[in-house]
């Protein structure tokens, strides 16, 4: 049997390196509410250099290699790897981590990160992308899966803007 997925090393991981990021992704999704399961940790992150730093030095402690690259493409990982593309799918010595500078259907980073919530993680501040741009970005990807992410994400908008019986 597969290990549990545990999203929380990356997550404290990240937060002590002083990484800016925005929780994406299934995880986002079940922050708030969603029964649908995960097993990877999507972040959007900050392109300023020294955030680029942080978060190659992170990726590097991680032992972060290609999702699905073959093992002969050389490839360094060092604060110009992200600011060269932006979106890559890694897996770590904690697990898999998606990290995007652009995901679809999201807004500019600085705009997800000024709509996110806060949450505590073992003391730890963690933002969370919000249910409407999590909406959009599920929509956007328009697998399957990510479809019936986005119509329970918006029932769950629905309850939640629904005028509340006093009675």
């Amino acid at each position: 049997m597969a290990d549990e997925f545990d999203p929380t090393p990356a997550l404290i991981r990240l937060a002590d390196a002083g990484v800016d990021f925005v929780l994406t992704g299934g995880l986002a999704a079940g922050a708030h509410g969603s029964a649908y399961p995960t097993y990877d940790v999507d972040v959007a992150y900050s392109r300023t250099a020294e955030n680029l730093e942080r978060l190659a030095a992170v990726l590097n402690d991680l032992s972060a290699t290609m999702r699905g690259a073959p093992q002969d493409v050389p490839f360094v990982l060092d604060a110009r790897s992200p600011a060269a593309g932006g979106n890559f799918t890694f897996d770590t010595d904690v697990g898999k981590l998606d990290i995007r500078a652009y995901p679809d259907g999201a807004p500019a980073y600085e705009a997800l990160r000024a709509e996110a919530f806060e949450s505590t993680l073992e003391g730890r501040t963690i933002r969370i992308a919000s249910l409407d741009h999590l909406i959009g970005m599920k929509e956007a990807a328009g697998r399957p899966h990510d479809k019936v992410v986005a119509g329970e994400l918006r029932a769950i908008s629905d309850l939640l803007r629904a005028p509340r019986d006093e009675t």
